[in-house]
């Protein structure tokens, strides 16, 4: 009997989720091409990694998550206050989404402003610096980001908690915003 490859297994788990939640599953993309197809259903699944100085932010967030909107949570760490860099775990969350393992990505650091430089080097990525409602909704509506970044020293715990479930509930307003987000993603292939 043939094993399954990591592709074939990751496949089927995805397409377990989206029976389980009632929803399409999504088509097969190569790596890296999840983050760039046509918007279509996903899996509630969502990446969240931290550096040290958002690191109790982020258990805050993922238990919030999962306990408040039922969405299952990938953790990509880190997993104490211990001193790491914050680009290895932007880019870890950056990975999940890009290729499809998560529909979207949480990134936290002191400022969020590293983190969303890091995140924002994975092709397919779209993450977006946000402050309050009024920027969560434009990088929803506006921008499809597909990741979020929160600076732990920026915003407040319960302030980040309303703005993840804004940026998990708000769809992408698609029309005239799409030509602009094509514009973005075509950025990526000029160097």
């Amino acid at each position: 009997m043939r094993t399954p490859s990591e592709d074939e297994v990751r496949r089927l788990v995805r397409e377990a989720v989206d029976r389980a939640l009632g929803s399409e599953p999504a088509p097969a993309a190569a790596p890296g091409e999840a983050a760039r197809r046509a918007p279509g259903p996903a899996p509630r699944r969502v990446a969240i990694g931290a550096d040290h100085g958002g690191f109790e932010l982020k258990e805050v967030l993922r238990r919030a998550i999962v306990e408040d909107l039922g969405w299952e949570v990938h953790d990509c760490g880190t997993h104490s206050t211990e001193a790491v860099d914050y680009p290895d775990v932007a880019a870890a969350v950056a990975r999940e989404v890009a290729d499809g393992r998560a529909a979207r990505g949480i990134v936290v650091d002191a400022a969020g402003i590293g983190s969303a430089m890091a995140a924002n080097k994975v092709p397919g990525v779209r993450c977006a610096l946000c402050h309050d409602d009024v920027t969560v909704r434009n990088a929803r509506e506006h921008n499809d980001a597909n990741v979020l970044s929160l600076g732990a020293r920026v915003v407040s715990r319960g302030a980040a908690v309303r703005l993840v479930r804004l940026f998990l509930a708000t769809e992408f307003a698609g029309g005239r915003h799409e030509r602009r987000v094509k514009k973005i993603m075509a950025l990526e292939s000029r160097r």
